[in-house]
Order: C-alpha cells, then sequence, then structure tokens
C-alpha cells in the first residue's frame, strides 16, 4: 500500500472543471463522427482537430444570443474551411440554437438543416454559405469592415451601439485558395483590428496517402501575414484550451491591426488508427474506428447521446440574452439622445429602403427621358450615382483599380481606409477578392455594396459571383466595357460569352441598357432587390437615346418591351439589346422604306423579362412572329427567344485589336445586316 508521503506526490487527479472541459470538447467530436458515419459522408476530421479551438471562442469570448440569431451587435463567425460544417452544427445545437438532434442526425439530408457545408437561411446562426475554401474569410473581412463603417456612421461618444468582433475559422486549403491573398492583404492595409482569424494548422490534406502537405505547401505562413500588417500569435497549442484563450484576449486588445491565430491541431484528434492521416479528412471514420475513438477519448454515451452536464455548460443562451438586453438598454438610452440615427439604423438594419426611394427613382428615369443624353451607360451610371448616393447612406461603392474607367466614383465618395470609415473602397486588382469582401458587406447588414471593374474580369470573380446568387445578397456590379466597343485593348479584354454565362447564373439578374433611362431602371432595379446579386453591363462608348413611342417607362422595369412599333402590322420582331439596340432601330427604318415593317423590342434584362407572366411575354414576342436577336457576344444564348428558325447576329469568335467602330463593321454589326436577316426570317 502507498504511504500517505507517495500519494502526496503523485499527479493529481483532473478537477471536475477539467473533466467537464473535456468533455465538452469531446462532444463536438462525438457529434462530428456520429454525424458522419449516419450519413456515410462527410468530413470528420476538421471538427475533431479544432474542438478545443471551438471550445474557447465559443464558450469564452464570441458574442451571440441562440435564441435571436439576428441581433445587431451580434460577434460574427464564418467557418471559412466549410467542410467541417459538422464543427459548426455542433456548436450551434450545443448553444442552443433552433438546431435539434434531429437534425444532427439528419446530416446530408435531403430538407434537413444541416446540409454538407454551412448555408446561409438554412441553418438558424450560420452568417454565410462556405464551401468554396477562401471565401469564408473573405466574406469575413468584408463584414469587419461593414463593422467599421456602421461604427463610424452610428457610433457617439457614450454610445458604441455598433461594436463587435469578426471570426474566422480557416484551414491549409483556404490558406493556398488565391482569393486568401487578396482578401487578407486588404485586411492588412484597412487594419481591421476587430477581425480575428484561427488558422487550423494540421499539415493534412486529401492528396497523397498519408495527406501531408508538406510536398506541395512550404509557406511561411506567419512571415507571410506579418508582411500583410496582421498581428501574429503564432504556435498556438490547438488542442489547450487556456493557451487558446490567452491568444484571443490578445487578439481583443489589438486594435490597429487583423489578428491570425496559428493553432498547431492534430487532425481527428482522439482517432487511435486514423488521426494525423488525410483518410480522415474527407471520409467517416468508420464503425470499428468510432467505437475504438468513443474508447481512447473516454465518451460511454451511445451516438448523438449528450449528457446533461454537458449540455447545460455549453447552453448559451441565458448569457447571449442578458448581453442582448443590456445593448438593448443602452441602444433605447440611444434613441432618446439621437432618435434619427436610431431610426437610421433601425432602418437599414432591416434592408429597407427610405420611404421616398421609389419616388427619388422615378424622378431619375423621367428626368433621363426628358433630357434625352447620349452618352455612353457607364457615365450614365455615374451620374445616377451622383443623385443616388446622398438619399442612400448604405451605399458602399467600390472598384478593383479601374474606378476612372468604370465611373464608380462619384463626389460623396469618402475613402475607407486604416482609420474612421467612409463610403468607397479601394480594392485595387483583386476583383475575387472584391465580390467575395462584397457579399461579406451585404451579409452583414446595414449596407448596400457596388463594386466595379471591365465585364472580361468577372470571369476572375466568378465564384464569388456564383455564391452571391447562391446566398442571395443583395450586391451590385458595375461591368463596364461590355462588348467588343471596347476597341483597341483587343481580345483579351472584349467580353464575348460573359453576358450570357452571367445569365446562365440561377438568381443573377442581369441588365445591359441602351440607354440612360434603361440604366436608371436597371439601376432602380438593383437597389430595391432584397434576394439576389445584379449585374450591370454598361458602355465604353457613346449609346444615341431611344424614343420610346410604344411603350411607357414603367414597361422597362419588365426587362423586355415594344421599344419601337411597326407602322402597319409587324411581319417580324428584332431583339436588341445595349449598344445594337441602335442597330435594330436603323434596321427598322430602313425595311419601313422597303414597305417591311418589324416591331423592336428592346431587351435589357432578359432575367427580369423571363419572370414576367407569359401573357405580357406574348405580347412583346408573339407566338409564331419571326424573330431576329441582335448582340455583341455569343450567339447561343438568344435562341431561347428565335428558336432554330429565327436568325441572330452575334459574334462566335474572338476580337480584334482596332477602333470600336472598324469592329462592329468587321464583325456585321451594321443596319445592313440586320435588315438582311430580318429579311431572311420573314416568309414571303
Amino acid at each position: 500500500m502507498n504511504s500517505p508521503t507517495t500519494a502526496a506526490v503523485a499527479a493529481p487527479p483532473a478537477s471536475s472543471q477539467e473533466s467537464l472541459q473535456r468533455d465538452m470538447a469531446n462532444a463536438l467530436r462525438a457529434l462530428a463522427m456520429d454525424a458522419v458515419q449516419a450519413a456515410n459522408s462527410g468530413h470528420p476530421g476538421m471538427p475533431m482537430g479544432m474542438a478545443e479551438i471551438a471550445l474557447a471562442l465559443w464558450n469564452r469570448h464570441l458574442r451571440h444570443n441562440p435564441a435571436d440569431p439576428h441581433w445587431p451587435d451580434r460577434d460574427r463567425f464564418m467557418l471559412s474551411n466549410g467542410h467541417g460544417s459538422m464543427l459548426q452544427y455542433g456548436l450551434l445545437h450545443l448553444t442552443g440554437y433552433d438546431l435539434p438532434i434531429d437534425e444532427l442526425k439528419r446530416f446530408r439530408q435531403l430538407g434537413s438543416k444541416t446540409p454538407g457545408h454551412p448555408e446561409y437561411r438554412c441553418t438558424p446562426g450560420v452568417e454565410t454559405t462556405t464551401g468554396p475554401l477562401g471565401q469564408g474569410v473573405a466574406n469575413g473581412v468584408g463584414m469587419a469592415i461593414a463593422e467599421r463603417v456602421l461604427a463610424d456612421h452610428f457610433n457617439r461618444p457614450g454610445f458604441d451601439v455598433v461594436d463587435h468582433h469578426t471570426y474566422v475559422f480557416m484551414g491549409d486549403g483556404c490558406m493556398m485558395e488565391g482569393i486568401s491573398h487578396e482578401a487578407c492583404a486588404l485586411a492588412g492595409t484597412l487594419g481591421l483590428g476587430k477581425l480575428i482569424v484561427f488558422y487550423d494548422d494540421n499539415g493534412i490534406s486529401i492528396d497523397s496517402e498519408k495527406g501531408q502537405i508538406r510536398q506541395w505547401y512550404t509557406d511561411d505562413v506567419p512571415k507571410r501575414f506579418a508582411a500583410y500588417g496582421w498581428q501574429v500569435i503564432p504556435h498556438v497549442d490547438g488542442h489547450d484550451v487556456a493557451a487558446v484563450d490567452k491568444a484571443i484576449r490578445k487578439a481583443k486588445r489589438e486594435k490597429s491591426r487583423p489578428t491570425l491565430i496559428c493553432c498547431k491541431t492534430v487532425i481527428a484528434k482522439g482517432a487511435p488508427h486514423k488521426h494525423n492521416t488525410g483518410a480522415a479528412h474527407g471520409s467517416p471514420l468508420g464503425v470499428d474506428e468510432v467505437a475504438a475513438t468513443r474508447v481512447e477519448i473516454g465518451w460511454p454515451y451511445p451516438p448523438f447521446e449528450i449528457p446533461k452536464p454537458v449540455y447545460d455548460a455549453w447552453n448559451a443562451r441565458a448569457t447571449g440574452a442578458s448581453r442582448q438586453r443590456r445593448w438593448h438598454k443602452q441602444f433605447a438610452a440611444y434613441q432618446l439622445a439621437h432618435p434619427e440615427l436610431a431610426g437610421e439604423f433601425r432602418r437599414r438594419m432591416a434592408g429597407e429602403l427610405p420611404p421616398e426611394f421609389d419616388a427619388l427613382v422615378a424622378k431619375l428615369v423621367h428626368d433621363c427621358d426628358a433630357k434625352a443624353e447620349t452618352i455612353a451607360t457607364r457615365k450614365a451610371s455615374q451620374n445616377l450615382l451622383e443623385a443616388l448616393q446622398p438619399e442612400l447612406p448604405e451605399l458602399v461603392g467600390g472598384s478593383a483599380d479601374l474606378a476612372p474607367s468604370n465611373l464608380t466614383i462619384v463626389k460623396g465618395s469618402r475613402a475607407i481606409g486604416h482609420t474612421g470609415g467612409g463610403n468607397y473602397l479601394f480594392y485595387g486588382v483583386r476583383e475575387f477578392g472584391m465580390c467575395a469582401i462584397m457579399n461579406g458587406l451585404s451579409l452583414h447588414g446595414g449596407l448596400v455594396p457596388y463594386g466595379g471593374t471591365f465585364l472580361i474580369f468577372s470571369d476572375y470573380a466568378r465564384n464569388a459571383l456564383r455564391m452571391a446568387a447562391l446566398i442571395g445578397t443583395r450586391v451590385i456590379y458595375v461591368f463596364t466595357h461590355d462588348s467588343i466597343g471596347l476597341g483597341e485593348d483587343g481580345p483579351t479584354h472584349q467580353p464575348i460569352e460573359q453576358a450570357a454565362t452571367l445569365r446562365l447564373i440561377p438568381n443573377m439578374e442581369v441588365w445591359r441598357p441602351c440607354d440612360t433611362v434603361e440604366t436608371a431602371v436597371a439601376w432602380g432595379a438593383a437597389l430595391a432587390r432584397k434576394n439576389g446579386p445584379t449585374a450591370l453591363l454598361l458602355s465604353r462608348q457613346n449609346l444615341a437615346f431611344a424614343r420610346r413611342d410604344a411603350a411607357g417607362l414603367e414597361d422597362v422595369r419588365r426587362g423586355g418591351y415594344v421599344l419601337s412599333e411597326a407602322s402597319g402590322a409587324p411581319r417580324a420582331a428584332i431583339i436588341a439589346t445595349g449598344s445594337e439596340v441602335a442597330l435594330a432601330l436603323a434596321a427598322q427604318k430602313q425595311l419601313a422604306g422597303e414597305g417591311i415593317g418589324v416591331r423592336v423590342v428592346s431587351m435589357p434584362s432578359s432575367t427580369a423579362f423571363d419572370r414576367q407572366e407569359q401573357s405580357y411575354r406574348d405580347a412583346v414576342l408573339p407566338r409564331g412572329m419571326p424573330r431576329v436577336a441582335v448582340e455583341a457576344g455569343v450567339t447561343g444564348f438568344w435562341r431561347k427567344y428565335v428558336g432554330l428558325e429565327g436568325a441572330v447576329i452575334g459574334i462566335d469568335r474572338f476580337g480584334e485589336s482596332a477602333p470600336a467602330g472598324e469592329l462592329f463593321k468587321h464583325f456585321g454589326f451594321t443596319a445592313e445586316k440586320v435588315v438582311q436577316a430580318a429579311k431572311s426570317v420573314i416568309q414571303e
């Protein structure tokens, strides 16, 4: 038997608090491996490896209220490495969100609230849709910028009604994707002190037998982020809750730089045979390994069972409600002291436009109609922004280095810099980063972002555009230099297929206006739209004002309308967009001189037109009426309107370097060519 002296020097048993903390982390591991195993699909490794990091953040620092996921001054949390979605679902369930255990049991199943990657508007508490690696951290940069801009606008001495942090989890895959360079470099330049990012440095990926990424990824991440201007906290043991907690506290003390906390972890920690292997990254552990893991981590409970003490320790409802009550008490005092600002804050966070918005847009449209200017639609857009910006303080503009060309800056634009707020972002040559950051700006609430670049460079940003449509963010893309009319820069810069491919993205509204009136209508529609992004495709060259003899201005909003009717019964319809509308009108005039009446249909937005009732669409484009489509882009898209028997004047090859006027003639964009096409489809 041990003597009292020997017993006194033996290692003490874990305290009840340490034991509870271990069980809290293991609850996340168990839920992750059980849900992935039940679905026979998923990524258990990251959730099991980041459990202690999640515990430190969510249990000790994150300001949130599970009973109200939309509390305006909550901290924002992004899971950029979204394949590890079960970590977030486990956290949301355990802390008290409306995500019952049955939803975790239905992980990755049709109609569940626990899809394979986190999805905004699907799961309560999920701030953004993640999955394509690196975009979550870019969204986080946007949210941190939004916090700064709104704080600058609304906070007053003694009333910090906007005062929260943005936290992001990201992994090696996010680090490797180029978008993380774009977004994080800008975050450092802007000095976003309330942005705190956790790097899950587990050294494992899917490729190769063991998954060790050192074969293809040897970046010195701490030095890289230090070069960006971040505070870097390196070499944190990601499985030591106290160490992670200490790092978070240090990060929150830093006010002028974003912080990267580099956490060394073991993927699938606790799995005795599959930890630290690529096999644990994207596949279920297997029944035997799950059972062995339960023994290894000391978790005796059956699948999806969490003991009450663990639930109680995780439950954040009481703490969250208390924090939110304190904020509401402060906001009530703020409302008494600054009633106009408080009302504006409520309106903007609700995503509502000012009451006079519709009247403002109507006036702008009628003013454009009265002035009848012949100018480039990019210039028309800038003129409209000059009028809109003072009335819509939520507008935050920006450009990927081409502001003097895409004309996105107006007199009231104030640059967002290293300190203070503003309403205009110089994104630099970072099209992908810009569009992903815009998603974060919109998702945060209180802001409506627009960003500009050449239409051709929408390809760089393609996946962020797709994510905006999937999420349903209210963002506006000002894509200028919309065709071969760009001219001398040549085929590398002349968009041919971009308009058509943007129209193919579900929930992406696309407008290619022909003049100032259609540009005004397009801006009004884009700003009023709450459930998705809008792309404005605008010209470099001047476009003639189009007289609307056959249609009222309200018809323009329908996306397609009869712009000019034939003097008699029309024998064909010519559909055109943008700069090609003038060609259609010129061809109509020539045909009329030959006794052939045709209808000209302007279709600035096929996406809006396709939503109209069938009776309206049939009235604009009657069934059986021969049709010709004219657009300086690929022809295949227009077959849905003209059919195989119709004609399309377009361009199915890359352009050339020459002045715009020469190019239009060279590629057959002439009134004579449109006349020939119309005659070819009319049955004699």
